[in-house]
């Protein structure tokens, strides 16, 4: 049965979680990550290649728009000794573990990881690859914020090895700018973006957003225009996630002036054929790129993966996150560090890691953490894959997605060939198919941001 888009967009607007874990934070539960770190531990000693991210939660102005754990300083002080605190950290897991691990990609996010001075990059570069095998391999990104532009920075992340740079722009549109407290001319943008691949960095992202206030299709198209000049390897385009009861500075937008969910919708589906039309690959739900990009090849190749940071190509089991709110994931499960900055700081000093919420995987987790996984990256999933990799403990999933199948009057998903598919034309919707599977979901009292 066919169902408009106007209906489903309508009827199905309640909030579900982004999907970059399963479960999702908020399950995890207080005061388990110290259990788990011992466990985490012997993960990394028998899991072969690492991932790390490393939080930075300062920003020099605090976007209104923002999501992430970060806080705003004027001065660079609490910077360094945040720095110091990291090394720390760095030191109490190099010693914890048996052997040093070779790392395949590391990941600065924040915040603004782009105000540590070149002395800090430089500090942080040589204590990783002292602590852990860093090689010419290694993936090494970092998120800039173009208003922290200095020859400094530059110098810094040459001397750590970047290889991949995230470049945030939301929108250029001065208005909605003004909006959102996030002041950055295309200019400006486009002479980072030169100076970067002066010094050879290699892979340029650039991070957009819809469902903005005062965001309007004209702003919107004029924006994609000028992203797409600065002929970016990837485009990562989201959705505004307005959730001031977990942001509290969101309060500071206009509720009045955010676009309603059929705009929402109507600013995903240009978006995505104008970005589609200017020669990039759809990756996932929200993400561009390239066909020579990595990303693309692991699209093609069935490798595509989800995690914290989005959608990557890392195949590790086990990332190492480290800095106030950073989430560890390994085989086992996941552990969260302490969030407030003082606390953190805290117990590192004290000899002690900052592992704080956790969560220990059930195998029921697992199949239905590859599932969800699955959907997001390529719309489907393989009942024989499913039956391979879990045996009949599998099963019960399989007759799950049969049942999601039979009760969907919103001709979201369907079941052909083996396996269970996303509809091409609802795939804007994967977000609420995944949820289906989400054992947690009718339980937990948190709230998530719009499906769209």
């Amino acid at each position: 049965m066919f169902v408009p888009k106007s209906e489903i967009i309508t009827k199905l607007s309640a909030n579900v979680p982004r999907y970059t874990s399963y479960p999702t934070a908020p399950n995890f539960s207080p005061d388990l990550g110290p259990q788990l770190v011992e466990k985490m531990h012997a993960s990394i000693d028998n899991g072969g290649a690492l991932s790390i991210y490393i939080h930075i939660p300062y920003c020099d102005r605090l976007c209104w728009f923002c999501g992430c754990h970060t806080k705003q300083t004027k001065s660079y002080i609490p910077i360094s000794y945040y720095v110091e605190t990291l090394l720390e950290e760095i030191e109490l897991h190099r010693k914890a573990l048996a052997h040093s691990p070779e790392v395949a990609h590391i990941h600065f996010g924040g915040g603004s990881p782009s105000m540590l001075k070149s002395e800090d990059f430089n500090e942080l570069s040589k204590k990783l690859r002292t602590s852990f095998r860093v090689t010419e391999k290694t993936e090494i990104s970092v998120e800039i914020d173009p208003n922290d532009m200095s020859d400094d920075m530059l110098v810094g992340l040459q001397k750590i090895g970047i290889t991949r740079a995230s470049i945030g722009v939301q929108d250029f549109d001065p208005d909605v700018q003004e909006a959102i407290n996030r002041p950055q001319t295309f200019e400006q943008t486009r002479d980072l973006i030169e100076e970067l691949r002066s010094i050879n960095i290699s892979s340029i992202n650039v991070d957009a957003l819809y469902g903005l206030p005062r965001q309007d299709m004209n702003r919107l198209n004029n924006t994609l225009e000028k992203v797409i000049s600065l002929s970016p390897d990837r485009v990562a385009m989201f959705g505004y996630a307005h959730v001031p009861w977990l942001k509290k500075h969101q309060n500071m937008i206009n509720d009045q002036e955010l676009p309603n969910i059929e705009q929402r919708h109507q600013q995903a589906d240009f978006a995505d054929q104008f970005l589609t039309s200017s020669g990039l690959q759809k990756i996932g739900i929200d993400h561009y790129a390239t066909p020579e990009d990595s990303l693309t090849k692991a699209l093609n190749e069935g490798t595509l993966h989800r995690n914290f940071q989005g959608y990557t190509t890392d195949q590790c089991n086990n990332l190492l996150g480290l800095g106030a709110s950073s989430i560890n994931q390994y085989d086992g499960g996941f552990i969260q560090n302490t969030v407030p900055t003082k606390q953190y700081k805290a117990q590192i000093s004290e000899g002690k890691f900052a592992a704080n919420r956790g969560y220990e995987l059930t195998q029921d987790d697992r199949i239905r953490g590859y599932v969800i996984e699955r959907l997001m990256c390529d719309f489907s999933f393989n009942f024989d894959d499913v039956a391979i990799k879990f045996g009949d403990t599998g099963t019960p999933i399989i007759e799950t997605a049969k049942s999601v199948v039979l009760q969907d009057s919103d001709d979201l998903c369907w079941i052909g060939n083996g396996k269970f598919n996303v509809s091409a034309d609802k795939r804007a919707f994967t977000r609420i198919v995944a949820s289906k599977f989400d054992a947690y979901l009718s339980k937990q009292n948190s709230k998530f941001s719009k499906p769209i």
